[in-house]
């Protein structure tokens, strides 16, 4: 690596969107959500590079398996490989992290969040039923050595205990390390917006894994005309694949598993805004959590009672703008966090010149 990310792109005077972030712009302004990683690179021998690593996102801090949150996915465009979101969008529940790696990587990620979520939850497999683990990917095998298999299940076990509230380390770090976003260094990125209504706030956020796009499709420019550019000696690389984006969204509004799906479809404008057209072979994949409610993993009773928002309140529309707004941001901010990053084989992606302040 030969320099360090400039930091979020509000930093360099750029505003996406209307409506106000949170105070750490990121996925842990939603209170008790927690994002670990780990990182792994090192030169391996033959010209080849580990050069990826495993991103954990936990809704809260307690066992996510005894107290369940609501949630949905969405499909964008299904060139990927996940586990778990059949059973997510069948119940409605999360009941594990969300991890995030490279495509080779999910059954090692899945081994280790299992192994994990046997550790602290004796009774699973037991006395109840099993665990559903979700599992997320992108392709980073233009750095990474993916056919190595590099990342072991006790990175995913890493990355989970490494998980904080305290912000989102972002750019080439944990699952973002090898990605490649528009032809320089993708990864990780992350946004939040905040929406109120009748004397309620809500906090939505936004975590992306960004690896799709090459140079000529890019529009965020739009927003960097005004700006002094870095010398054009940084180029892009062309790859042969679309490429692929995980989005993750969390909020602590109390919505139904089908409003998170509702919400988790406005994602894609906010990928569409910076130049995406979900490619045939692009994996743009959206999971989204709600906080407001924790279901236990066993009752007593019968029923159920929750509080969710009104369908026909405006307040629906401003956290669709917020999922739109926020994923976007997201996505610049891989960008603006990444840092030059040289892989397998001697190839080096750049990090994308952006403005200077």
């Amino acid at each position: 690596m030969k320099r360090a990310g400039k930091g979020k792109i509000r930093e360099l005077g750029v505003v996406v969107g209307k409506l106000p972030t949170g105070a750490k712009n990121d996925l842990t302004d939603v209170p008790g959500v927690r994002v670990g990683h780990v990182t792994i690179q090192h030169e391996l021998e033959d010209g080849e590079c580990a050069c990826t690593g495993v991103t954990a996102i936990l809704p809260h801090g307690g066992s996510l398996f005894r107290e369940k949150v609501t949630a949905a996915s969405y499909v964008i465009n299904g060139f990927g490989k996940t586990t778990g979101l059949v059973q997510v969008n069948e119940l409605g529940v999360l009941e594990s992290p969300i991890m995030l790696t490279n495509t080779f990587s999910v059954p090692a990620v899945t081994q280790g969040a299992l192994q994990y979520m046997l550790a602290t939850n004796e009774e699973i497999g037991d006395t109840t039923g099993t665990v559903n683990i979700v599992v997320g990917e992108c392709n980073d095998g233009h750095l990474n050595s993916i056919r190595r298999c590099v990342v072991r299940p006790e990175d995913a076990v890493a990355a989970i205990e490494n998980a904080t509230e305290h912000g989102v380390e972002e750019g080439a770090v944990g699952a973002g390390t090898g990605m490649v976003a528009f032809g320089y260094k993708g990864g990780i990125g992350s946004s939040s917006r905040v929406v109120s209504a009748s004397g309620h706030t809500y906090t939505l956020g936004a975590l992306v894994l960004s690896n799709f796009g090459s140079k000529d499709d890019f529009l965020g420019d739009r927003l960097f005309a005004c700006a002094t550019r870095e010398p054009a000696a940084a180029e892009a690389v062309e790859k042969e694949e679309d490429g692929s984006i995980m989005i993750v969204l969390a909020t602590d509004a109390p919505l139904s598993d089908r409003q998170l799906l509702r919400v988790a479809k406005r994602a894609g404008i906010g990928l569409g805004r910076t130049g995406s057209h979900f490619g045939h072979g692009s994996g743009d994949i959206a999971i989204a959590f709600s906080t407001a409610h924790k279901i236990p993993h066993r009752t007593e009773s019968v029923t159920e009672t929750r509080v969710q928002l009104r369908e026909d309140h405006p307040v629906m529309n401003e956290l669709f703008a917020a999922a739109a707004e926020a994923t976007e941001e997201a996505i610049y901010n891989s960008l603006s966090q990444a840092v030059t990053t040289t892989g397998r084989k001697g190839r080096t992606v750049h990090a994308m010149p952006l403005p200077l302040r």
